[in-house]
């Protein structure tokens, strides 16, 4: 908001996450030269992939109150990160393209708004983590990912002649996941079921090689 005003900084407890957790830490407000009137203290989590942005899920932590100047002031906050949230690691590392963070807004009456951004390491949860790790030992090479959580693979040579590439699709839902390869061979289970994924991933390699 200019010399001398407020400033804003969001410290996470840990911003290594999965999809359905939920981000817990502090927004730290430090006042500036002079009172402000704070309207308002909004947390948005947004993903980007490239120049696009998207919002993911929005809270507001507190109304409005005054901020001395030179003030200290720290307000928890707890964000739930929906189950569409896209995985930017895989494999333990960073999915290029793709980003998460958390963005701060603090809405200052008649002054500009300062704001703060703060990455956020989305990993996958335990049966998506499965699945990619049943595809890395069947020998596909991970290619790149996108927002709707699908991921290109490069296929694995067992499969060459079925495919040279092939996408890999997520749809989570609260106790379910679904598994579609190349948009038309799909299988689903209950989340906490355990299941022989390198087997499903063959088995429905094989169907998509019988269409």
């Amino acid at each position: 908001m200019g010399v001398g005003g407020p400033a804003v900084d969001t410290v996470l407890d840990n911003p290594v996450t999965r999809p359905g957790d939920a981000l817990s830490g502090a927004v730290c407000l430090i006042g500036g030269e002079r009172d402000v009137e704070i309207e308002r203290i909004v947390l948005t989590l947004v993903t980007r992939e490239g120049a696009s942005t998207a919002e993911l899920a929005k809270l507001e932590i507190e109304n409005r109150f005054r901020l001395g100047a030179g003030e200290l002031h720290e307000v928890p906050l707890r964000l739930q990160i929906p189950l569409r949230t896209p995985v930017t690691h895989v494999y333990g590392e960073r999915v290029p393209g793709l980003a998460v963070g958390v963005r701060t807004d603090l809405e200052v009456a008649f002054a500009a708004d300062p704001e703060d951004m703060d990455p956020v390491a989305v990993h996958p949860l335990p049966a998506e983590a499965a699945v990619l790790e049943a595809l890395r030992e069947l020998g596909f090479r991970l290619k790149s990912a996108d927002v709707s959580q699908t991921f290109e693979f490069w296929t694995a040579p067992q499969y060459q002649d079925i495919a040279t590439e092939i996408a890999v699709g997520f749809v989570t839902r609260a106790d379910e996941l679904e598994l579609v390869l190349d948009g038309r061979a799909r299988t689903h289970h209950d989340r906490r079921e355990h299941v022989d994924w390198t087997a499903e991933v063959d088995r429905l390699m094989r169907q998509i090689g019988h269409n």
